[in-house]
Formats: structure tokens, C-alpha cells, sequence
């Protein structure tokens, strides 16, 4: 076990490339960090990292424990999270993954998911990057766009997103409201921070290239900036009648097909079956009508 440890300990090092941050991730001191690597470096007889002032860097034996060291603790996770969900029991950390702009989405499921099984505690990670499943970075993912083709992963259709447009009152009476599509080029717009946007809808914004008011990557503040009436701005859950007018309803270029994505370690485990039928039956009526 204390080779494990200092395994574990270095491949937390090589992901956050400081021993602070290691630390953060284990919740140990760094004092503990710097031991378990030191220790584990006298116990191969190699150098794993090399020390600079910005924190450490891989050597090539570092790079294939690294490797090794993330397969290993994927695959306890992995364990671990199908024993705490073995024959019926559902508890314990079940941890999602979704786009920003779909979190919205999916928390009237995970509600419903909690109420019925109080021992489990979501953790929802709202993450541009693509989680990797099979190394225990999330046990369930929504992901949006083309079928996930990961080898180990079961990709399940969940029907499609839908994006509409939506202004504040405060907006409109300043600007006036869009009868169609012409007048939009006139209007100024919350967009997203990536200008080469996966997202249909903001890639169709970029091809309209209307005045953009904000850029940003946080679905919080662009419906923020749109309540506070800087701009309009496209939302993927229902805002009606929460000081928000839908301008546009969605329409097929702004939407797309969402995929329910598991492990296939993990996929019938009690907890993911769970957390995908609340899903199925929160999300995939909804998901295919406009918000």
C-alpha cells in the first residue's frame, strides 16, 4: 500500500505539474507530496520529474508511471464506484459530466434522482474538456453533437437540444423586437467565448456575424448579461415568464443530438442504471421540444 500511495501521489504530481496542487487534490500537505515522490524515486532508482521554478516536469520513466499510475486509479475508481452500487445500493459519489450550457437541463433529473435515493451525492462537472471515462474522470457523461466513438464507452441516444433565443424586457424596449430573421443583424448579441463554437446555435451566430456585446464561457454569465439587458442571447432551458422573453423559438440549426455516455465497467451498475432512467425520463421528452 505505501507504493501505491507514492504512485498515486506522483501521478497527481505529473496531472497538476506542482506539488501544491497535488496537494489540493489529495488533501494531504505538501510535505507529504514531496516524501511519497522522494521515496518512490529511491525505491525505483530513477528520476521521475525534473525541478524548475514552475513546478515539475515528466522525465521519460516519470511519463510511463504516469501512464501506468492513471490506468490504476481509473480502474479502482471504476471498482469502486460499481461496489458501492452492487446489488441494489445506491450511494455514494455518482459523478456527471455535461456541457456548460446544458447544466440547466439535466438538474430537474438529478433532483428527481436525489429524492428517491438521498444516500447519493451528485457531483456535476460542467467542463468544456472532454472527461475521460475510462480514466475514472467521471462515471456518467451528456455529451452533444456526433456519436461518441470511445471503444470502452456505451453511447445511448437522448434525444436532440434545443436552443432559443430569448432578450429581456429592458432590451427589447431599448432595441425593439425581431420579426425575422433580416432584423437580427441589426441587434447585438451574448455570444459564446470560442468563436469556432461546436455549439450549432453559435456556430449559426457566427455565420449571421451581428454586433457581440460579451463573450464568454459561462452559460451563468452569459444569462446574466442577457437579464441585464447588454444583449440577446441563446439559453437550452425554458426562461419564459422569468423576467426573459423568448424572441425565437429553436429551430433545426440550432439544435443537435444529445448522447447519455457510461463505461462499460459501469454501465449496469444499480447506481448509473438509476441516474440514466431518471435521466431518460427527465430529459429525453425535453430535450426534443423547444425550450
Amino acid at each position: 500500500m505505501d507504493a501505491w500511495d507514492e504512485i498515486r501521489t506522483a501521478w497527481h504530481v505529473a496531472r497538476a505539474g506542482t506539488v501544491s496542487g497535488a496537494a489540493e487534490a489529495l488533501g494531504v500537505h505538501h510535505a507529504t507530496v514531496i516524501r511519497h515522490v522522494d521515496a518512490l524515486e529511491a525505491r525505483l532508482g530513477v528520476k521521475l520529474f525534473q525541478r524548475h521554478g514552475r513546478g515539475y516536469t515528466l522525465t521519460e520513466a516519470g511519463q510511463m508511471l504516469a501512464e501506468a499510475g492513471a490506468e490504476i486509479d481509473a480502474r479502482l475508481n471504476r471498482l469502486g464506484a460499481g461496489l458501492s452500487g452492487a446489488e441494489g445500493g445506491i450511494s455514494g459519489d455518482l459523478v456527471m459530466t455535461v456541457p456548460p450550457e446544458l447544466s440547466a437541463l439535466v438538474l430537474p433529473a438529478l433532483t428527481a434522482l436525489r429524492a428517491e435515493h438521498p444516500r447519493l451525492m451528485v457531483r456535476l462537472r460542467t467542463d468544456r474538456r472532454v472527461l475521460r471515462l475510462e480514466q475514472g474522470e467521471a462515471h456518467l457523461a451528456i455529451r452533444a453533437g456526433e456519436r461518441p466513438q470511445e471503444p470502452d464507452n456505451v453511447a445511448q441516444p437522448l434525444g436532440r437540444f434545443g436552443a432559443a433565443l430569448y432578450a429581456s424586457d429592458t432590451y427589447l424596449q431599448r432595441h425593439g423586437r425581431p420579426a425575422r430573421d433580416a432584423d437580427l443583424v441589426h441587434h447585438v448579441f451574448i455570444a459564446d467565448e470560442a468563436t469556432d463554437s461546436r455549439v450549432p446555435c453559435f456556430r449559426w451566430l457566427a455565420d449571421l456575424a451581428p454586433e457581440v456585446a460579451l463573450r464568454s464561457d459561462d452559460a451563468a454569465a452569459q444569462e446574466t448579461a442577457i437579464r441585464a439587458g447588454m444583449g440577446m442571447g441563446f439559453l437550452f432551458a425554458d426562461r419564459s415568464g422569468t423576467g426573459l422573453e423568448q424572441v425565437m423559438p429553436t429551430r433545426p440549426e440550432w439544435s443537435g443530438p444529445l448522447w447519455l455516455v457510461s463505461h462499460i465497467d459501469l454501465h449496469r451498475s444499480a447506481k448509473l442504471q438509476a441516474a440514466m432512467g431518471a435521466l431518460k425520463q427527465s430529459l429525453g421528452p425535453a430535450a426534443g421540444t423547444a425550450p
